[in-house]
Formats: structure tokens, C-alpha cells, sequence
């Protein structure tokens, strides 16, 4: 009876809950979940980087199989902006949710594209929602608030229930010229603290850091100044959704008398989400990426992906010398105008070490002013909790260390903190909040179309096969058990192509299949396992390694 009451708990019917089930920890993949009177509403579906512990990983996404058992009882998705780490993952989750979509016109532009390209374009159900709008879905009545971030329109969402009001934050910061949307509606915020907030859950990236986030002004300032003393071409590498940035990038090359061009599919989308929405209608239109390496250097800039040093972005292919259409050298100039995520740090190291091989000045946000993040510092945060003043604070999207600075910080606002990990369920209401319960939560990783655990059996397979190789054999053998010819081994990996230790192991092999008792030989699976286990130990007593062993047996 009590395993039967601990089960029922994370769907009761009764209460006010928050249940993250990915961004709660660790950066990326936000999925949240809020759960009033038994419905469900979802808000964000991001993705995240496999990063140097998951080298076999790209991209991942969280795990949606409970969110999706209980997809009845889902009202919505919705989501706050339009970053990779909170709508990235609609397109590969989607099928399994099923649910309608909200979103602000520019996340409902980008998404679009994104739905298209997965062929789900005619079938998911996008409901655009004008910024500052209100809506009800079921027990949810929801409240849009614009907030300022380094992309169009992010919006922070009210959440009224018959529980209370709870503030999702979103990403945010509090920046008085943000120069694309207007800046946080701080009156807004004013108004829900006066009408009385239960919890805020609110975003700790920059819980550590002290002051002020600084101003997209003061960046646009400092890329004219800059990109007007450089000779010869000019790459510029941001988030491609920023488009305040984007702007920017090219107000500074026109100024400087350079034509500008967009390297990268992600940012070709974004512009022609932005200009659907009514942005970038003050600039020319952006030369074709074919055309790029036809204009004089001293005339050209490239904005493109890769900041985060993505393996097939076009920065990564300029830097190894593949891109088909540019290439950059000795005289020419790379600006990173963005942060390094945790987790990418080697692969932008990579990339920027190429280019100052190839002879490029690298120039980054550690000596330039090119770039602010668009989360809140901590004299931001102190702002938002009074005009909020929410009686209980849930930090969320960032690393353990930043949601207990964000907690400490609550708490000498006057805010009860409650920390929670993805999984946890927090009964916001009735009562003291509490986590109640957990629920089964993971990561999946994108293999080309495909969603993979992230611990099983295929990735974990790939990940030893990094680490310690594969060895694939060919044994042939007549009825009884008897060797015919020579095995075949090779070790990729391990040994290159026709070796001594591949011969060295075939012999190993041979001599080893006919030592073995004739019953045993005469079972193809009780041979093909004794010839993957002599093969493991051979190559363990030279290289210390056990890698995959393949035995492909043919009896003749």
C-alpha cells in the first residue's frame, strides 16, 4: 500500500507543483513542467552539448517518456524565446508530447523553420501569442511579461492558479537599451508583487557574478569602433537568434564600407525569422554565401556559427581550411562575440588556435568589449526580487554553484529558497513547499534522427570503442571446429592497416580456436565468444586496453 501511495503522488490531483525535468543542475535542455489539479503544462524543451565527458555526443536532449505517458493530461507546451537550450528540442520530442504550441511571433518564426525541416510542420499546432498577451489553459491562466535577453522577445510567463501566482523567469536581464524590443517591463513585475507572488522560479546563470550584466548599446559601440581599424576580411561569430547582435555586427561592417555576409544554416534562419517579424528591415540585403569570396578583403565581413566551436560549423570549417566558399589567413581578423558554454570550452579552444595557425588575430570577450551575456547579475537579481517579492524562490538553469549563490541571494532578500534537481517534485502549494516525490528523468542523445540513452547500450558502446577500440575478425572453420586459411583480424584504432600484431593476433587466433575442446567447437556461439575472448586478452597483454571484439564466423 505504501509503494501504491508513493507511486500516486507525483499525479495528484489536488496541489501546485514544479517538476524540472532537464536545465535543473547543469546549463541546457530546459524542461519544465508545472502541475496544477492534475493537468500538466510544459514550458521550454531545450537541448544541450554532450561536451569532453560525452565525446560520442553532440547533441542531447532530456528524456520526455513521463511527461509523455501522461500527454492526456498535457495542456500545453510553451515557449519563453528562442534559444537552442529552450526550443531546441521541440522538433525531436514533439512526436512523443503531441501537444499544442505556444509562443511569442519570433519563437513561433524560428520554430516554424525548425518543424519544417523535421517534416512536422503540417502536423504540431503552433498558437502565436502577442507579446504581453494572456491566455487560459485550463487550470493555468498565464500572463506573458516582456523581458530583455540576448534574443527577440523573451517573455517570462504568470502563472495564476487557484493555488497562488507563480513567476517562470525565463532567461532574462535588465538592460535599458537593448536595441531590438523594448527593455524589461520592471512596472509589469511591480504589479504581480503587489498583487501577491507565491514563488518565483527565476535564472541563476549569472548568480556569481557581481553588478550589472552591462548593455547590448555599449557592445554596438565597441564593434564599430573596432571593425573600423581592421584590415582584411572580417569573420564575426555569435549566437545566430542574436539578432540585437546580428544588427549590430552589420551597422559596424556598412560603417567601415564592407559588404556582410552569413555563413551557416541556423543564422540564414534567423535572419528570415527576424526580417518576418519586422527586424533588420534597416539593413541591405546580406550577399550570398557563394558570392562572399569574390569581394575585396578590405570589403568584406562574414558573420557566422560556431562560437561554441560546433565540429561542422562554418567557423570550424574555415579554421580547418574546408569551408567550399571562404578561407581565411594571414592578415584577416576572427571575433568571438560570445561566451564560452561550460562544457565547450575545448572545442572553441580548438577552433581558435586553428585560426591563429592559419595566421588570423583572434579576438574575444576576454580583452574586447564584443560581447554581454543577457542574464542577470546579481544587482539585477537583488532588482527583480523587489519588485517581485515572491515568498518562496526556486533557482533554476545553472550549475549546483549558481543555484545555491541564487539560493543565499533569495535569502537575504527576505525569500524562503527551496533547491530542487531535475526529477524532484516541489508541492508549491497546499503548504509549505516541499519535494514530494521524484520522477524518472535522463538525457537522450541525437544520433542522426535518432534518440539514444545517453547510458545505454549503443553509446556506451561507442564510448569504449573510443577509448580502448574495436577489433573485428573473420574465422572460417569446417564442421568440426577445425580452422580452415588464415583468420583475418584488423584493429582500427589500435594498429594501422597490415601489421605485425595483426598477423601476430590471427595466429593467436588460429592456434588458440584449435586448442579448444571439440564440443565446444562444434557450437558456433560457444566458438564465436571463446574466439572474442582469446582476441580480448591478447590485446590486452600488449596495450592494456579491452576494446569491442567482432568475431564473424563462417563454418564450411
Amino acid at each position: 500500500m505504501d509503494d501504491f501511495m508513493a507511486a500516486a503522488v507525483p499525479d495528484a490531483a489536488d496541489d501546485l507543483a514544479f517538476i524540472p525535468l532537464g536545465g535543473t543542475g547543469e546549463i541546457g535542455m530546459n524542461l519544465n513542467v508545472y502541475r496544477c489539479d492534475g493537468r500538466l503544462l510544459a514550458i521550454d524543451c531545450g537541448i544541450g552539448f554532450g561536451g569532453p565527458e560525452n565525446p560520442e555526443i553532440e547533441v542531447m536532449v532530456p528524456d520526455p517518456t513521463w511527461l509523455a505517458e501522461r500527454r492526456d493530461r498535457l495542456d500545453a507546451l510553451v515557449i519563453t524565446h528562442a534559444h537552442e537550450d529552450h526550443v531546441g528540442a521541440v522538433a525531436y520530442l514533439w512526436p512523443q508530447l503531441r501537444c499544442p504550441i505556444y509562443a511569442g511571433p519570433f519563437v513561433s518564426a524560428v520554430l516554424r523553420r525548425k518543424l519544417g525541416e523535421a517534416g512536422l510542420l503540417g502536423e504540431a499546432k503552433i498558437t502565436t501569442i502577442p507579446l504581453g498577451g494572456r491566455i487560459k489553459l485550463g487550470p493555468f491562466d498565464l500572463e506573458f511579461l516582456r523581458v530583455a535577453h540576448s534574443v527577440p522577445e523573451a517573455q517570462a510567463v504568470a502563472i495564476r492558479t487557484r493555488h497562488g501566482l507563480v513567476v517562470h523567469t525565463g532567461d532574462w536581464k535588465l538592460d535599458p537599451d537593448p536595441l531590438i524590443g523594448g527593455p524589461t517591463d520592471e512596472a509589469a513585475f511591480a504589479r504581480l508583487g503587489e498583487e501577491g507572488v507565491l514563488a518565483m522560479v527565476c535564472d541563476s546563470t549569472n548568480a556569481l557574478v557581481e553588478g550589472h550584466s552591462g548593455s547590448e548599446a555599449e557592445v554596438r559601440r565597441n564593434l564599430a569602433a573596432i571593425i573600423r581599424g581592421l584590415k582584411g576580411r572580417v569573420a564575426v561569430t555569435c549566437f545566430a537568434t542574436n539578432v540585437a547582435r546580428v544588427e549590430s555586427i552589420a551597422r559596424a561592417a556598412e560603417a567601415a564600407g564592407r559588404q556582410v555576409s552569413l555563413f551557416g544554416r541556423s543564422l540564414r534562419n534567423a535572419e528570415a525569422a527576424a526580417r518576418e517579424c519586422g527586424y533588420l528591415t534597416g539593413l541591405e540585403p546580406f550577399v550570398p554565401e557563394e558570392e562572399a569570396g569574390y569581394i575585396p578583403d578590405d570589403s568584406l565581413l562574414i558573420i557566422c556559427t560556431g562560437s561554441q566551436g560546433e565540429p561542422r560549423s562554418a567557423l570550424a570549417k574555415i579554421a580547418a581550411d574546408t569551408h567550399p566558399a571562404i578561407a581565411l589567413g594571414e592578415g584577416d581578423t576572427v571575433i568571438f562575440s560570445s561566451r564560452m558554454i561550460p562544457g565547450n570550452e575545448r572545442g572553441i579552444l580548438l577552433v581558435q588556435d586553428q585560426l591563429a595557425r592559419r595566421g588570423c588575430q583572434v579576438m574575444t570577450a576576454d580583452d574586447h568589449m564584443v560581447h554581454v551575456s543577457g542574464h542577470p547579475a546579481r544587482d539585477e537579481l537583488r532588482r527583480l526580487y523587489q519588485l517581485v517579492k515572491p515568498k518562496y524562490a526556486v533557482p533554476v538553469h545553472g550549475e549546483w554553484r549558481h543555484l545555491s549563490e541564487h539560493a543565499a541571494l533569495a535569502k537575504s532578500l527576505q525569500t524562503v529558497p527551496v533547491l530542487v534537481e531535475d526529477g524532484d517534485v516541489l508541492r508549491l502549494s497546499p503548504g509549505r513547499p516541499e519535494v514530494v516525490e521524484g520522477v524518472p528523468t535522463g538525457r537522450l542523445a541525437v544520433d542522426n534522427g535518432r534518440l539514444l540513452p545517453v547510458s545505454g547500450g549503443v553509446l556506451a558502446a561507442r564510448k569504449r570503442m573510443l577509448f580502448n577500440g574495436v577489433v573485428m575478425a573473420s574465422l572460417a572453420v569446417d564442421s568440426g571446429g577445425r580452422v580452415v586459411g588464415q583468420p583475418q583480424v584488423s584493429a582500427p584504432g589500435l594498429f594501422d592497416g597490415e601489421t605485425p600484431e595483426s598477423a601476430q593476433l590471427a595466429a593467436d587466433l588460429a592456434r588458440a580456436v584449435g586448442e579448444l575442446p571439440s564440443a565446444l567447437k562444434r557450437e558456433d556461439d560457444a566458438l564465436r565468444e571463446a574466439a572474442r575472448s582469446v582476441l580480448r586478452k591478447a590485446v590486452g597483454r600488449r596495450l592494456r586496453k579491452r576494446p569491442n571484439v567482432e568475431v564473424h564466423l563462417l563454418r564450411i
